[in-house]
């Protein structure tokens, strides 16, 4: 496709967890990415599609940490697409106890924290500082 989105990144975008749960037995490709240079995870991250997010990290071994072209992790996306409202909330949570690294900064060196804090996402900041995350890398 012109956007480069397989059948496993588009469940993953949309919150299919049923497909990509059917897709498990055939032993994905998680090498793949979609235009942006993200795994399934990523998407699933910045909509909040917890049940999505859920089966891939517990199912898989997608990279919790991978970084898209943007410069971005799932946790990031979280923050700077994500609205900091319960899903998000609960995404945040599943990635950072898979071991996100709550550190990891943007191209432009801002870490999560200081995301989250810039954008008033109070929960999902106290969630990031709980799991070790700092303002400055």
């Amino acid at each position: 496709a012109a956007n480069a989105d397989t059948p496993w990144l588009l469940a993953g975008a949309r919150g299919r967890t049923e497909m990509l749960e059917a897709m498990l037995p055939a032993g994905p490709d998680l090498s793949i990415r979609n235009r942006f240079g993200g795994n399934a995870l990523i998407p699933a991250c910045e909509r909040g599609h917890v049940e999505t997010i859920r089966l891939l990290l517990s199912r898989t071994k997608i990279d919790v940490d991978h970084v898209n072209n943007l410069g971005w992790t799932c946790l990031l996306e979280i923050v700077i697409l994500g609205d900091g409202g319960p899903r998000h909330q609960e995404a945040t949570r599943l990635v950072l106890a898979a071991g996100a690294d709550p550190n990891l900064a943007d191209n432009q060196g801002v870490t999560p924290l200081a995301h989250a804090r810039s954008r008033a996402q109070t929960i999902v900041a106290r969630l990031i500082q709980q799991a070790g995350g700092r303002m400055v890398r």
